[in-house]
């Protein structure tokens, strides 16, 4: 009997060349002849699952924010109880710092995009989901809920806080990365300002 392929497996073999092509060289490195050698598979394959670049780069983009969003979800399993408002604004910015070796590839590939976003319009305009717009929803929500609990003051903005902390976890991935901040300078930041907006 013939082998039977999956098809998922197979695209995200090669998304996952992409994310390692963008890592380390760049996204404008990741041409469809360079993701095909990555990926230990032909160029027509490559072609077969995405016709053109573009549409390549996009399902690698998405893949990574669905694979950064499941991580979160591991992290709120493991806790073994229903998340406090403290515990889900928590993992979600700490799990945008790249402290071990998956979220520093994804912390990466998620820079490489941005950078190469700056100067393609195409490539900027496909991420119709904003990733900032539903992390900052994400604690907005939150922040309101510890309001409502008197576990946050009530006298902040969550709105205004929620967009400071996601700038914040932004900014301190990018000086990781550079090699400015260690990882575990930047968690105790982030964990500095989590107990600012959670006190008690």
């Amino acid at each position: 009997m013939p082998k039977r392929v999956d098809h998922d497996e197979r695209r995200r073999q090669i998304a996952g060349a992409v994310w390692r092509i963008a890592a380390g060289r760049g996204l404008p490195a990741a041409t469809l002849r360079e993701v095909a050698a990555e990926a230990g598979v032909s160029m027509r394959l490559v072609q077969y699952y995405f016709g053109t670049k573009e549409q390549l780069l996009i399902h690698a983009f998405e893949l990574g924010a669905r694979a950064a969003g499941e991580r979160m979800r591991l992290r709120f399993s493991a806790l073994g109880h229903p998340p406090t408002p403290q515990e889900v604004v928590r993992i979600c910015l700490l799990e945008l710092l790249p402290t071990d070796e998956d979220s520093l590839l994804l912390a990466r590939v998620h820079a490489a995009y941005y950078a190469a976003a700056l100067t393609d319009p195409a490539l900027a305009a496909a991420d119709t989901t904003n990733p900032q717009d539903q992390l900052e929803s994400v604690i907005v929500t939150q922040l309101r809920a510890g309001q409502e609990a008197g576990v946050v003051p009530a006298g902040i903005d969550a709105r205004v806080e929620a967009r400071g902390l996601a700038a914040l976890a932004a900014g301190l991935s990018s000086t990781v990365l550079v090699g400015v901040r260690s990882a575990g300078e930047a968690v105790e930041v982030m964990e500095y300002q989590l107990r600012r907006l959670f006190p008690g």
